[in-house]
């Protein structure tokens, strides 16, 4: 005669299921604080992404027209033909008209520049849109401050 099986059960103890608690606690505590800063700190970089890459495209304009775009013709004439010396643009140069900067502002082109080495001034104001300010506000610039180290 053979005896029945009987299924066993497996189960979680209570002190199985309150340490995997704990444990997800510490690490929450532990990532969520570094990932709340993330998105302003994408945003900056985007930005200072964003600048370095107009900067090349203003000088693959430089290269065909023999000067920069000036203020009035903006980074726009990096996409549409300038009135001025039409027959020497090559371009468009981006692939679409350059957009706004991460928080949704016009990066601002200034030629002739007054801070920069090169030509022109080309900077994103930052987060709330206005000049200077501090950390997510800073202002994002394409000229070296006083230290050797490009504005952020």
């Amino acid at each position: 005669m053979t005896w029945p099986r009987y299924r066993t059960t497996s189960a979680f103890t209570l002190i199985e299921l309150m340490v995997v608690l704990v444990i997800l606690a510490v690490l929450a505590v532990a990532i969520v604080p570094n990932v709340i800063h993330k998105p302003a700190k994408a945003k900056r970089v985007k930005a200072q992404s964003d600048i370095a890459t107009i900067e090349n495209l203003l000088d693959q304009f430089y290269l065909d027209m023999d000067r920069y775009p000036t203020t009035d013709e903006g980074l726009r004439a990096l996409f549409y033909r300038p009135e001025e010396d039409e027959d020497r643009w090559g371009g468009p140069y981006s692939k679409k008209p350059i957009s706004n900067d991460p928080w949704g502002n016009p990066y601002v082109y200034e030629n002739p520049g007054s801070r920069s080495d090169l030509s022109y001034d080309l900077l994103s104001y930052g987060a709330d849109g206005e000049e200077g300010g501090e950390e997510e506000n800073a202002d994002i610039t394409n000229w070296v401050t006083d230290t050797g180290e490009f504005d952020e």
